[in-house]
């Protein structure tokens, strides 16, 4: 893949935050991810890629738009694989909470999991801590591991979950070991990246979300050196099918990075939409001007760039259609 093709990225990521910012704390969720869709899918249409999505909205039948199959791009550049999040976290926007992201993620054709919509139980953390970890431990074991791995005693460990009864189990044993816990109400994207970014003070992501949102952070931490450890978690027979109809021969085996970004470059970029653990949000001025914060990566050179950008809005026409 090109590397401007990451500049190109982010400015479809930039677009689908600014179309979703004005939603936010008016407690209507689904405009908000209606605009956010609408602006990414507009955008698309001026980057160099033959786009496939590969994770998106939701099958054919399901979204009008950015649906798992949809081409996207101009259609003239190279082949590709196209994750997108186009709002990840719906509930943030629409309760003007902290960490919802634009998100994409571009790999070569065939790289990227075709994750299904259902519950990843993950592990994930920064580079410290990559090949010495194994999701298949025992949390105890896990964080005894960790703890030796950087130094520190298990009590300074700062372990982020999401805050859902689904981890009663998980949070007890956190709470015995005597670690820090870090609640995310949502943002799943956002929380398993953020043991990557030393500035954030999170060692360890641990808990389920969703595997679509697995796929997109699992393509961050490669870009950062960081590792992501999933495990599908089909609640039935109907998903244990799922999981075979969309390739997945053994659903509950241990994926990891290759398995679900493969072993090629892969380009990631986001747009926080509201402020986060590592991105501002979209912050309105006076003149018609809004500012967002932007962080765009690469795996092979491992390069993250973060992009302040002043937008003057009436000159985004494609705004008005999102």
């Amino acid at each position: 893949m090109e590397r401007e093709l990451a500049l190109e990225i982010v400015r479809v990521t930039e677009l689908a935050a600014l179309a979703s910012a004005p939603w936010m704390g008016r407690g209507d969720k689904n405009s908000a991810d209606g605009a956010a869709t609408t602006a990414m899918r507009t955008m698309f249409d001026s980057v160099s890629i033959r786009g496939t999505v590969v994770i998106g909205e939701g099958e054919m039948d399901e979204a009008p738009m950015l649906y798992i199959g949809e081409e996207v791009g101009s259609l003239q550049g190279p082949e590709v694989d196209v994750a997108v999040d186009p709002l990840e976290g719906t509930e943030i926007v629409a309760k003007g909470l902290n960490n919802a992201l634009s998100v994409i993620a571009v790999a070569g054709k065939g790289q990227l999991l075709h994750a299904p919509d259902m519950y990843m139980e993950k592990l994930a953390y920064g580079p410290a801590l990559v090949g010495k970890l194994s999701i298949t431990d025992p949390m105890e074991t896990t964080l005894l591991k960790a703890a030796d791995a950087l130094g520190k005693k298990v009590a300074d460990l700062t372990v982020m979950i999401l805050d859902r009864t689904r981890h009663e189990s998980i949070i007890k044993v956190l709470r015995k070991v005597g670690v820090r816990i870090k609640f995310l109400s949502d943002g799943d994207v956002a929380g398993a990246m953020a043991p990557a970014f030393p500035e954030a003070g999170i060692d360890l992501y641990v808990g389920s979300g969703g595997a679509p949102e697995g796929v997109l952070a699992a393509a961050a931490l490669k870009c950062m050196g960081g590792e992501l450890q999933g495990r599908l978690m089909p609640a039935d027979a109907a998903e244990y099918g799922r999981c075979i109809q969309m390739g997945i021969e053994e659903p509950y085996r241990v994926l990891t990075m290759d398995d679900m970004v493969g072993t090629e470059d892969v380009i990631f970029a986001a747009t926080g939409v509201t402020p986060g653990e590592f991105l501002g949000g979209v912050r309105y001025f006076p003149d018609e001007r809004a500012e967002t914060h932007s962080i765009v990566m690469r795996a092979k050179t491992k390069t993250v760039r973060f992009i302040r950008s002043i937008h003057y809005l009436p000159n985004k026409p494609l705004l008005q259609q999102a």
